[in-house]
């Protein structure tokens, strides 16, 4: 008989399947993500890593980017990453004066 999935079991499958999303959508922007979302890869990795610190098993912030990235993070910069456009900027900025993230 398998056992039922408990709740730290499902949420650990969505966290799974929100980075694979994220994987295969590597057109989005970090910018975008944190201008419509309010948070962004990185925000998942920083959230992973305090997550592992409670836990007792501390993971480097490159370590946890690697996971939320499945790459180095400089690696994924050079390769997927674009310059964020002036407007997107302003809406960051305004964000952040309003109390966004």
């Amino acid at each position: 008989m398998s056992k039922q999935p408990d709740r730290s079991d499902l949420e650990a499958a969505v966290f799974r399947r929100l980075i694979a999303h994220l994987d295969e959508r590597k057109d989005v922007q970090n910018i975008e993500l944190m201008n419509l979302a309010g948070f962004c890869r990185n925000c998942l990795a920083n959230w992973y890593q305090d997550a592992a610190e409670a836990a007792g098993t501390p993971v480097s912030r490159d370590e946890a980017r690697e996971l939320v990235y499945g790459m180095p993070y400089e690696e994924w910069k050079s390769r997927h990453q674009q310059e964020a456009t002036p407007e997107q900027l302003a809406q960051f900025k305004a964000s952040q004066q309003t109390g966004g993230h």
